[in-house]
């Protein structure tokens, strides 16, 4: 890099998960396909998902969604997610930010009082409903691809847990989940340290357990994401969710390393894969509503619109309703000489095992050598 470099993007909210959403950033991911764009990120770009969600630019509980032309011509355009735990398929908190951003911009054809888009990812085509007045997006609602079960009460061994019952989901990514029961411990937001401590460790545990892989989609073949869930405590709702994000390595190993951030919202790929657990043990009907509630007390609505399948295996697909709003308009700027050119990490707010890059000595030039801090 030999000059300034601006980066564009929108800030957005939905229910309380920060999206960053990358308007003018899609022609640096390459790709005939969504797979093969997903793998080009994952290959290619993770300094540039550095600069933005890692320090001084980004922050642990920060996702950046990024918008890129798709691969399906059906659909008006296609998005790649970045979080802390690297690149992922889908995202449903991501997608409400990225339909959000782009109805309120008009960097789509806009109908009111309902536009209809059909959005590309790596885990398949979703379809969006968005009530629009005065040009913004009031709620959006996607119908999303195809969620299932991989094994429903799977026993886990989970350190300092002991033997769990876990259920292995897909909702977009793959997902761990168990009831907060099971952990012993209370989803109040005052226990955050041991929910996120125990989520953490759980999520490990599986990846190390279980081997996942989509039928029709092999690269996506890891658990993603831990949730821990538990009955409803507010009037109007149906249920609680904690799902943790990484924000770096964690070894069984290494209790030091068994931390994250919380989703703020009610996660929308969590909650289909819920719903599909839920579906499965005849607990939610077709058309039954499901009110999510997050840790922060917002909620997602979420409806099995209709049974199917995907690769031989029963499905159902979710219809997830939540809502964005947009927080700010970023010009994001990375100096030639920065001396962190691919950002920092300080173990004071991030996982310990995470790494940074190395400041130059003369501050004159980048040096992406790792460094623990």
């Amino acid at each position: 890099m030999k000059n300034r470099q601006l980066i564009q993007a929108v800030d957005v909210h939905a229910a309380g998960e920060p999206g960053r959403v990358l308007i003018g950033s899609g022609l640096r991911v390459k790709g005939a396909t969504m797979a093969e764009k997903l793998r080009y990120c994952e290959e290619h770009l993770d300094d540039f998902r550095n600069i933005i969600l890692h320090e001084p630019r980004g922050y642990p509980g920060l996702c950046s969604p990024i918008v890129v032309p798709a691969a399906d011509p059906s659909c008006d355009f296609g998005m790649i997610v970045m979080e802390q735990g690297g690149f992922k398929p889908m995202s449903g908190s991501n997608l409400i930010c990225t339909v959000t951003a782009l109805i309120e911009t008009g960097s789509v054809d806009v109908s009111e009082p309902v536009t209809e888009l059909r959005v590309d990812t790596a885990a398949g085509v979703v379809t969006v409903r968005s009530e629009v007045e005065a040009g913004r997006a009031k709620s959006v609602t996607f119908d999303n691809v195809p969620a299932f079960v991989h094994g429903l009460d799977l026993p886990l061994e989970v350190p300092g847990y002991g033997t769990i019952p876990v259920d292995i989901v897909f909702g977009g990514q793959f997902y761990v989940q168990t009831s907060a029961d099971s952990l012993g411990v209370d989803l109040d937001p005052g226990n955050a340290k041991e929910i996120i401590r125990a989520a953490s460790v759980m999520r490990q545990a599986a990846n190390e357990t279980f081997t996942v892989r989509h039928p029709l989609l092999p690269e996506i073949d890891s658990i993603g994401l831990p949730m821990i869930h538990c009955p409803a405590r507010t009037a109007g709702t149906d249920g609680r969710n904690a799902v943790v994000l990484p924000n770096g390595p964690v070894d069984l190993d290494d209790p030091n390393t068994w931390t994250g951030t919380f989703d703020r919202s009610p996660c929308g790929t969590g909650t289909s894969g819920r719903v599909a657990a839920m579906h499965a043990r005849g607990e939610l009907p077709v058309g039954k509503r499901f009110v999510h509630e997050s840790m922060m007390g917002t909620t997602f609505t979420a409806v099995v619109k209709e049974e199917t399948e995907v690769g031989g295996i029963p499905a159902v697909t979710p219809s997830i309703t939540g809502r964005g709003w947009i927080t700010g308009f970023q010009q994001l700027v990375l100096e030639a000489d920065d001396p962190f050119p691919i950002g920092y990490t300080v173990g004071d707010i991030w996982n310990s095992g995470t790494t940074v890059a190395k400041p130059a000595a003369d501050s004159g030039g980048a040096n992406t050598e790792p460094h623990n801090r």
